[in-house]
């Protein structure tokens, strides 16, 4: 009776991702990852608005302590969503054993990496915190900060393991509940532990540290309640290679994207320090709101990800085209009424985060270079994404390397030998622009050759 019943909810899944209106189905899906998006945003900055009350070394300690989340973020993304991807195309062929393979595999393997780099964290703290650019005033704040970040380095790798293959089984609200929980909780605990308790910026760290494992548990009780197609056990962790393999390299452009974001933190930082630690503020607050802003198009084009794996892989691919031009026109539409928003009030947005005359100077000019270039994020977003999507792993991770990599980096340097300060303020929009053009080749060269529907057996009936 109960497995009668689960296969009639697996095929209504089934049913719903690959023959509801794509449209319609888009925004379903991605309300809640956006609202999940903004309202996890929406808590980073509320850190950085604490911890600017602290001053502006400590501002400048959020935007290093970030670089260090981007790392951890890019190693629960590679495993997330390269077991979503494979998940979603296997769900879309009804192939749930395999599925259920996929999700334990990356699972505990993000567990093991987020330890790895938690313990080598705390061994190096302080040469770790000088790589991604802290100056001697920042470095005080930005290591006790890290330090509750270090501890909670596994449960934020696996959470993002469990939130990507939610989502990609088309579960977005279910995702929406345990990253809303944490946020909401990491935002009750700032003025608690920091001021209330008397921490500092060591409450910042702990709230953080503690919301992730609020939203760790609550993720993971989806899956051990069975409102999920795929299943977690040990026992069907894969020690098959090739599926290793096959998780890492589906989701290497979610490494690549997420480690250059990194890596391009870093580097902004250290260019930012030569003109003090209000220039790093300034580039961290910033960072902030623009991430906001972004999280918009973000959260709607991780909602196209879950019908774009499903339909493909039940070779629907007309709705794969469809729902990807209207998740762009609406990432314009959202991202673009924000980022004019941005542009109009830039002063105001920086002061609220600090309120000093430096930083507020140094980062106006960026923030508006930056929400313009925000045009042009949601179809370079969406391309990568349907690209990894479909398990077309080269070109994804290519595009993957381009804004935060291989035109940042270089932009950084020769911007801010030309032009000093400006150069720091300008190349992130530059790099975006030319990601921008560089990605419409192959998005038109993928849709050229994505072949005509499969007529499935039922429907050819």
């Amino acid at each position: 009776m109960d497995i009668a019943r689960s296969n009639r909810k697996y095929a209504t899944q089934y049913e719903k991702m690959t023959q509801e209106p794509v449209g319609p189905l888009i925004i379903k899906l991605g309300i809640p990852t956006t609202l999940s998006m903004l309202v996890t945003n929406i808590y980073n900055m509320v850190d950085t608005l604490f911890v600017g009350k602290l001053g502006t070394s400590a501002s400048g300690a959020v935007g290093i302590v970030f670089g260090f989340m981007a790392i951890l973020q890019a190693f629960g993304f590679m495993y997330g969503q390269g077991a979503g991807s494979i998940i979603s195309r296997r769900l879309g062929r009804k192939d749930e054993t395999s599925a259920s393979k996929i999700a334990s595999t990356s699972f505990f393997m993000a567990i093991f990496t987020g330890a790895l780099i938690g313990l080598f964290g705390l061994i190096f703290i302080n040469p770790f915190m000088y790589l991604l650019g802290s100056t001697d005033t920042i470095l005080p704040y930005a290591r006790t900060y890290v330090f509750y970040i270090l501890l909670a380095a596994p449960f934020m790798t696996s959470c993002f393991v469990l939130n990507n293959i939610l989502r990609y089984e088309g579960k977005a609200s279910l995702a929406m509940i345990g990253l809303m929980a944490g946020a909401i909780l990491n935002m009750a605990g700032d003025p608690v532990f920091m001021f209330a308790m008397n921490m500092g910026i060591a409450g910042a760290g702990l709230s953080t540290a503690l919301s992730q494992v609020v939203s760790f548990i609550i993720l993971l009780y989806m899956f051990l309640t069975g409102k999920t197609q795929s299943k977690l056990s040990i026992r069907k962790f894969s020690r098959n290679i090739r599926d290793i393999a096959d998780i890492m390299a589906t989701g290497f452009p979610s490494l690549v994207r997420q480690g250059m974001s990194s890596i391009s933190t870093m580097m902004l930082n250290q260019q930012a320090r030569i003109y003090g630690d209000a220039a790093v503020a300034a580039m961290s607050i910033v960072s902030r709101i623009s991430m906001f802003i972004f999280s918009v198009g973000l959260g709607m084009g991780q909602g196209f990800q879950p019908v774009c794996g499903f339909n493909y892989g039940a070779g629907k691919y007309s709705r794969v085209k469809k729902g990807f031009f209207f998740t762009v026109a609406m990432g314009e539409v959202m991202m673009g009424s924000l980022a004019i928003v941005g542009i109009i009030c830039a002063p105001w947005a920086i002061g609220v985060f600090r309120d000093d005359a430096e930083v507020i100077a140094f980062g106006q000019n960026a923030l508006i270079l930056q929400c313009i270039a925000l045009f042009s994020h949601p179809l370079v977003v969406l391309a990568n994404m349907t690209l990894q999507s479909t398990g077309k792993r080269a070109g994804a991770a290519f595009l993957s390397m381009l804004r935060s990599g291989l035109y940042f980096i270089p932009v950084l340097y020769i911007m801010t030998y030309i032009a000093g300060p400006v150069g720091v303020q300008t190349a992130q929009p530059i790099a975006d622009v030319l990601a921008f053009i560089t990605t419409i080749p192959f998005i038109v060269h993928f849709f050229r050759k994505l072949p005509p529907d499969v007529i499935q057996e039922k429907e050819a009936a």
